[in-house]
């Protein structure tokens, strides 16, 4: 099975490195509000959401790495679930070209590496969540991993804590903790960290994360697959899982529904494979069977 991973994303160092899809709740007082909390208090707490979401009921997510392979999936499941969406990219010009246009979607500059005080500006004020689909270009510059898997995440991190945001979805992916896991060894583990220790730099943000009291919920797949869904989604615990893959879809898919079930994923790391023996399970049953580390 780990074999297969490996081969299936050879030819990019991307491989299961997705993003790091974060998810926040907009803090407008002294406390952290869920999006549960939103959506109860919407008739009596107007200066939570903007005029926009005043008129349409939608709650804004930003997404950082919007125009990514899975990005640009989580984007597009949004707004089929009755999200709006602030597409945070590098090339605002570009991005319009990847997107049909819709009204719940609009776009702004954001680029990861640059900082927590520009990422806060792109957030807002008016995103109630932020889900971080980022991930390095592999090429000649070693640090990149570090720039974009670990500073970068570290960076958006910040920026939600400026702007009050306290939900925060990251993707990451299977074996970020290989060598504690006794995976040293295991072929994808090695092929990862050749591009510049990319599974130390997403473990490394990983525990950031955990520190800095945001609510979080980090989503670790298997090896990326862009073809469409096969198989039923299988959720273990941190650590557990060596191989397997999943579609981007399905990834996109737990992200969304990670925000959409706060109660039952908050605080909490999940992997993520898929398979064809797998039973069929809801969201709700796959979250609620994760300890959650909290």
């Amino acid at each position: 099975m780990t074999t297969s991973l490996l081969l299936r994303h050879s030819s990019s160092a991307a491989v299961f490195l997705s993003s790091s899809s974060f998810l926040f709740t907009k803090n407008t007082n002294s406390s952290p509000r869920s999006f549960t909390s939103i959506k109860m208090e919407r008739g009596n707490a107007s200066e939570l959401i903007t005029a926009e979401d005043t008129s349409s009921n939608k709650k804004k997510v930003f997404v950082a790495g919007a125009t990514g392979q899975t990005g640009k999936r989580i984007v597009e499941q949004l707004l089929s679930r009755g999200f709006a969406v602030k597409a945070g990219v590098r090339d605002v010009d570009k991005a319009k070209t990847v997107f049909k246009q819709d009204p719940s979607l609009h776009f702004v500059r954001a680029d990861v590496t640059e900082g927590s005080e520009k990422l806060a500006e792109a957030i807002g004020d008016d995103s109630q969540a932020v889900i971080c689909a980022t991930g390095f270009r592999p090429g000649f510059d070693l640090f990149a991993p570090w720039k974009t898997d670990n500073f970068g995440t570290v960076n958006l991190v910040d920026a939600c804590k400026k702007q009050g945001v306290n939900r925060f979805v990251l993707i990451s992916s299977i074996l970020v903790n290989g060598a504690a896991m006794g995976q040293i060894l295991n072929p994808a583990y090695i092929f990862l960290n050749v591009f510049g220790l990319t599974l130390i730099a997403k473990l490394q943000a990983e525990k950031y994360i955990k520190r800095s009291g945001i609510n979080y919920t980090i989503v670790r797949p298997g090896g990326l697959k862009n073809d469409p869904p096969s198989g039923n989604v299988v959720m273990e615990p941190e650590d557990t899982l060596s191989g397997g893959s999943i579609s981007r879809d399905q990834v996109a898919e737990v992200a969304v529904e990670a925000l959409l079930d706060e109660e039952s994923s908050s605080f909490k790391v999940v992997e993520i494979v898929a398979s064809a023996d797998a039973p069929k399970r809801s969201y709700k049953d796959l979250f609620t069977s994760v300890k959650g580390g909290h």
